[in-house]
């Protein structure tokens, strides 16, 4: 199979010079209107360090806003291939939350759209700030700097800041190294086999780890298609437009993509070309991938990681959402196993350990955090997992999701995968809520399906029909939408926030 190889001395530029080197009129990068082959995309990589590298200090933080864009790309390459470190800002923030990241990280530039840059600089300037780059000043910047070979960066220094989701708490920066990302990309490349004719396209926030899966495509010769956000209807043009034969999607971007077929089925004949869906970020529904697998025929690749890993790390491939799809569906409730240069093991309390190359070096200007993150090498993931007779891992739930309600535990993850069976449920949460009797009490929130009503107490039945009773949800709320994050994760901690300021909004317990 083509693709490229590396030492352990590599950078992440090196990975787009020798693409560019080997096959330099293959199309390496579509964004709208915009393409760039291979060489077209490297020298304007060549032309931004030039311009990073006279507009700023060596070990200085570039952030990158706004929504997939080409210069993310760019600065993906350019801002690392000069000793700097590429801040990525996630456009789904508020406000004052960037400003926080901009702060924290000590970016001294931002490069974004003049409309995401005044959204963040209303309130004035940001301490540390020195330069802010709108797409048309990069564009001007590129236009008049003088191409560069970027000289050899040390593998082990920081190339990619990223701030957590920030799901249980304020986001902490996690600090990846060159060969963080590129041991990333290797395990990727050895568990999820991009053909050697694949048009992939992301759809996910460049913002977001799932980013990396730019670089595992150039590693493989082949192109990434971006899309500026999810749109379920885009999604389907966007397939057509370009004969897209693989994709990454979400559990909820997936649910949109299938509501939008089930009310135009015509649609389907325009998704044609695709053969691959590729899902992380949370855990994908089986009556989910069922309904996928049905309208669209395609496989299905998962991968379970998180920002602290640079990317994936364990991977449930083809043949095991196959052999699941056919009979088997415990397998679809694994993340599958751990990619080569992973070893994972559990802690006495069931969280998940990881040692890999892949780790991070560590959260940004917060020692005591990494340390309590990253003993001894071994990552400590906040996720509580348990290994089937297969040796798959299991995602049993986060340690902060878990349900404690008279001294059971209660994975939440396991009742939303009963709640999912329910053919009125079309997206479901479920959370702890205080209790003064039982600690807490079991809540699932719930969106119905498109066209339906959620009958509570038909819920509750179905959960008790298949869940010990401690397990059963207590309180059901029907609400119209979900509090998610960028990448289409549920994020529990406002809902637990929300109910908690109306808890009229429970009901009686049932």
């Amino acid at each position: 199979m083509p693709g490229l190889e590396w030492t352990d001395g590599a950078c992440l530029h090196d990975v787009l010079a020798r693409a560019a080197a080997q096959t330099p009129g293959v199309l390496a990068l579509v964004s709208g209107e915009t393409s760039h082959t291979f060489a077209g995309l490297h020298a304007r990589v060549q032309r931004a360090a030039a311009f990073l590298d006279d507009a700023t200090d060596p070990g200085a933080r570039v952030a990158v806003v706004g929504e997939n864009h080409p210069a993310w790309v760019e600065c993906y390459y350019a801002v690392p291939a000069v000793g700097r470190v590429l801040v990525f800002g996630n456009h789904r923030l508020a406000p004052a939350e960037l400003r926080s990241v901009l702060e924290r990280s000590g970016a001294s530039m931002v490069v974004g759209p003049r409309r995401e840059l005044d959204r963040i600089f209303a309130a004035g300037p940001v301490a540390g700030v020195h330069e802010v780059v709108d797409l048309d000043g990069w564009e001007h910047a590129l236009a008049e700097a003088s191409p560069i070979v970027p000289t050899a960066t040390d593998p082990g220094a920081p190339a990619w800041l990223i701030y957590t989701s920030g799901t249980t708490g304020r986001s902490k920066g996690a600090t990846l190294a060159h060969r963080n990302v590129l041991a990333a990309v290797r395990i990727a490349n050895a568990c999820r086999v991009v053909a050697d004719d694949e048009m992939y396209l992301l759809p996910f926030p460049l913002s977001h780890i799932a980013g990396f899966n730019v670089i595992h495509h150039h590693a493989r010769l082949r192109p990434v298609v971006l899309m500026p956000r999810f749109d379920a209807r885009e999604f389907v043009a966007t397939v057509a437009r370009h004969r897209v034969t693989a994709a990454s999607l979400a559990a909820t971007m997936l649910h949109s993509l299938l509501v939008l077929l089930d009310e135009e089925p015509a649609l389907v004949a325009d998704l044609r070309s695709l053969q691959l869906l590729a899902y992380g970020a949370a855990p994908m529904p089986v009556p989910l991938l069922r309904d996928g697998h049905d309208v669209l025929g395609v496989d299905f690749h998962s991968g379970y990681g998180m920002t602290e890993l640079s990317g994936n790390a364990v991977f449930l491939d083809v043949a095991g959402h196959r052999r699941g799809l056919a009979g088997h569906p415990e397998v679809l409730v694994t993340a599958g196993r751990p990619g080569p240069e992973v070893d994972v093991r559990l802690a006495d309390d069931g969280e998940i350990l990881i040692r890999s190359p892949q780790v991070m070096i560590g959260y940004w200007d917060e020692p005591d955090a990494t340390a309590a993150t990253v003993v001894d090498g071994w990552l400590h993931t906040g996720d509580i997992g348990r290994f089937d007779t297969e040796g798959n891992l299991a995602i049993v739930d986060r340690k902060k999701d878990v349900i404690l309600t008279g001294g059971e535990n209660v994975s939440s993850l396991e009742v939303e995968q009963v709640l999912h069976e329910v053919p009125e449920v079309g997206e479901v949460a479920v959370i702890g809520v205080p209790d003064p009797e039982w600690g807490e009490n079991v809540c699932a929130v719930v969106v119905p399906r498109a066209g339906t009503m959620v009958d509570p107490d038909a819920l509750v039945a179905a959960a008790r029909a298949r869940l010990a009773g401690f397990k059963v949800p207590r309180h059901v709320v029907v609400v119209d939408e979900l509090p998610k994050n960028s990448t289409g994760k549920i994020v529990k901690q406002e809902l637990r926030a929300w109910l908690a300021a109306q808890p009229e909004r429970l009901g009686a317990r049932r």
